[in-house]
Parts: structure tokens; C-alpha cells; sequence
């Protein structure tokens, strides 16, 4: 056996694992695997001093495995992949990949938060079924999701395992696989993969601007969305909103829709039960933004308190197709958007019904005290006519209230 010391420092960690690289093949019950031996259990000693989450790190909850197991290095290579990789893992020079660390975990039991370095962390099988190559990863690189590189489509998984642990991890990200099912007003154009990136962008957006308060289930009812709505009165209106929801413990995330994903909104939640609200404002304008977060809030006061596995993704154009959506949950969001925005009572006595002239508007508009360009909407709606009053709708000012470039 060579001459072993106790790892004291950052060079004797670097010196022992040079060591056990030149000993992979050594065989059991020879100077050199006792030697072997002796060095992964020192190398164990002091990760756990050193690793600030707890945990083992990796190469040596592999190490304590080999000997628990009496197996020797080479029996990696089924796991690993080749002997070189094998000595590169357990040397430090090489990462573990996903499928590594899954092989590790399902064919020797190293728990996946050991190799995953992650309290709580599992191999969920929801995300080990997804098909990692059909991810947008150019286009989510594009837009700064992902960090660009020469071999995008090579590095699929671990690209967008990067955006489920910003997400919250694969718990979390498990509650956007969207089915059909749940996917009450999404488009049936609409690209799965796509949409659960930009989900997960979202939420993982929403972990970085987290509000410092805790939000209350019960606070979403229908005079909170009235009094948001009458913000709309301000110049600042859609910034204004945003801190007010903030102030409630709901984070407003504005994320740029994908192709193939025709979304306007959608309502989520954060691992710890936080209501997120994200908004793609592919349309910028004032009617579409006033709805659509109201919509998405009604989903949270309405459904998502009562419901804590509940979720939605809405493409509001649908609104407008007779039969788009069975799902009666919609229906009921649109319900108090409509009456939040326009009191039921208020307007089927209003003259702007009758005559949608811009004086109407105007007048209805300050008596509600809303922004005209939500009676402008709900007349363009109702009538099915985009072209009618398009001066009040307040084309292309939203994303200025957000910093975001039109």
C-alpha cells in the first residue's frame, strides 16, 4: 500500500483523486485495492465536510456503493458507458449525465438526491417519458432560456433539465405536462413540447421575482379583480397591477410565447402552492391584457384555491369558436372577468350597447372608471367585429409598462 495521509486540504482532495484514477483497475484484496479502498473512504470523510447540502457527494456515494456491493470499478461500464468514462466519473473530471445518474440509481439504489445533489430530488417517470429531441431548444435558446452553444441539439436533456430545476424541480414541472384534458382553451395546433417550456420558463421566472408576502387562498375574489380592474384608470395601469398582485403574494410574468404555442395566459403554480400568473402579451393591447389577467385570476380565486393540482393554459381567440371548450370551469373565469371589468347590470342598460360610438365608450368609461379600451373590447366581442372602434383599444401599450420592446 503507497504512502496515505490524511486530505486536509484542496490539493491533498485533488492528489487522492489523482490517485484512485491511476488504481480504477486495481483488483480486491490487493495492496492496490486496499489502497483503493482506504482512499475513497478518505475522499468520503472529507466531501462530507465540504459539501454544504449534506449529501455525499457523487463519486463517493458511488465509491461506498462499489464496496458495499464487493464490485469493482469496471462494473460501471453498464452504467457509465466505457472504462474511460468510468475513470474520468470517479476521478472528478467528468459530470454525470442524467442517464448516468439514472442508471446509478435504478441498478446499484444511490438515491437520486445524492446523485442529483438535491434534497428531495427522485426520477420522476412523468419526465423520464418525454422525448427530449421535440423541445424547441433553438428557439428557446434564441430567446435566452437556455444558454446558446455550437451543439444545441446534441444536449437536449440536460438543456431543459436546466429549465425543470429553475421550474422547481421535476415535482413541480410534473404539474405543466399538460394533457388535453386539462388543457381546457388551448389550441389543438399547439405544440406540446413548446408549451411546456414556456411553462416552465414561467415558473421558473416567477421563482427569481418571488414576493416577499405570502399568499392567502380566499384573497382572489370578485371585488379584488374590480379594484384591480379600476387601475386600468391609470396611465400606469398594467405596471401598477403588477405590484399590486405582488403585494399579494402573486407573482405577474410576462414570457414571450413560442412558436406552435397560440397562448395568451396561463394560471400555475409554484412548488410551495404560490398562484403565478403568466402572460405572453402576444397581442399588445390594453383590452386583451385587462382580460386575460383577469381571466388567469378568476381561474386562481375560482378553481385553483379549491383545487390545488389544478392548472390552465388559455388561448382566449378561443372564446370565440362555439364548442371550443366542454370544460365549464372557463366559462366561469370569463364570467368574473366580464363582471370585474363590465358590471352584467351596467351594461345591459348602457347606451354604448346600441350605439358603440366613441362618445358611448368614453362616457361608460368614466362612470366604471376602466380604461376605454376595455368597453372597446367587450363591444368588439360581443359583435364579433375587430375593426370596430380599433382607435381606443390601446394597440402596442402594453409591453412598454414591462420594459419589453415592441
Amino acid at each position: 500500500m503507497g504512502n496515505i495521509k490524511a486530505i486536509r486540504s484542496e490539493a491533498d482532495y485533488n492528489a487522492a483523486l489523482a490517485r484512485i484514477e491511476a488504481l480504477m483497475d486495481a483488483e480486491p484484496a490487493t495492496p492496490e485495492g486496499d489502497e483503493l479502498d482506504v482512499l475513497a473512504d478518505l475522499v468520503e470523510h472529507y466531501e462530507e465536510k465540504h459539501v454544504s447540502m449534506g449529501f455525499p457527494s457523487p463519486v463517493a456515494a458511488i465509491a461506498f456503493r462499489l464496496e458495499q456491493a464487493g464490485l469493482a470499478p469496471r462494473d460501471l461500464v453498464p452504467f457509465i458507458g466505457s472504462r474511460a468514462k468510468v475513470s474520468e466519473v470517479l476521478s472528478g473530471k467528468r459530470p454525470l449525465t442524467m442517464p448516468m445518474a439514472r442508471a446509478l440509481h435504478e441498478h446499484l439504489g444511490i438515491p437520486a438526491a445524492v446523485l442529483l445533489q438535491q434534497p428531495g430530488a427522485d426520477f420522476d417517470t412523468e419526465i423520464e417519458t418525454l422525448e427530449w429531441d421535440r423541445f424547441p431548444i433553438k428557439a428557446m435558446a434564441k430567446a435566452g432560456w437556455i444558454r446558446r452553444s455550437r451543439s444545441l441539439s446534441a444536449h437536449p436533456e440536460e438543456l431543459v433539465r436546466g429549465l425543470i430545476e429553475q421550474a422547481g424541480g421535476p415535482t413541480v414541472a410534473c404539474a405543466a405536462l399538460y394533457r388535453k384534458s386539462h388543457q381546457a382553451r388551448a389550441n389543438a395546433k399547439t405544440d406540446p413540447y413548446a408549451l411546456k417550456a414556456w411553462c416552465w420558463k414561467v415558473l421558473g421566472d416567477a421563482n427569481r421575482e418571488k414576493p416577499s408576502v405570502t399568499y392567502r387562498p380566499g384573497t382572489v375574489t370578485l371585488e379584488f379583480l374590480r379594484q384591480l380592474a379600476q387601475l386600468s384608470w391609470l396611465e400606469e395601469g398594467p405596471r401598477l397591477a403588477k405590484e399590486s398582485l405582488a403585494k399579494h403574494g402573486i407573482p405577474l410574468v410576462i414570457v414571450a410565447h413560442l412558436p406552435k404555442t397560440y397562448l395568451d395566459g396561463a394560471a400555475l403554480k409554484l412548488g410551495d402552492g404560490t398562484p403565478v400568473i403568466g402572460l405572453t402579451l402576444r397581442y399588445d393591447r390594453l383590452d386583451n391584457f385587462w382580460f386575460c389577467l383577469l381571466h388567469e385570476l378568476a381561474h386562481v380565486g375560482r378553481h385553483m384555491d379549491i383545487d390545488g393540482q389544478a392548472a390552465f393554459v388559455d388561448d382566449l381567440s378561443l372564446r370565440d369558436v362555439g364548442g371550443a371548450s366542454d370544460d365549464p370551469r372557463e366559462a366561469q373565469a370569463d364570467e368574473w372577468a366580464e363582471e370585474a371589468l363590465v358590471p352584467r347590470a351596467t351594461w345591459e342598460s348602457s347606451a354604448v350597447r346600441e350605439e358603440p360610438t366613441a362618445m358611448s365608450v368614453i362616457n361608460l368609461a368614466n362612470a366604471l372608471k376602466v380604461h376605454p379600451a376595455i368597453v372597446a373590447g367587450r363591444i368588439r366581442h360581443e359583435r364579433r367585429n375587430y375593426r370596430l372602434l380599433s382607435q381606443f383599444v390601446g394597440t402596442g401599450a402594453v409591453r412598454q409598462h414591462f420594459g419589453i420592446k415592441s
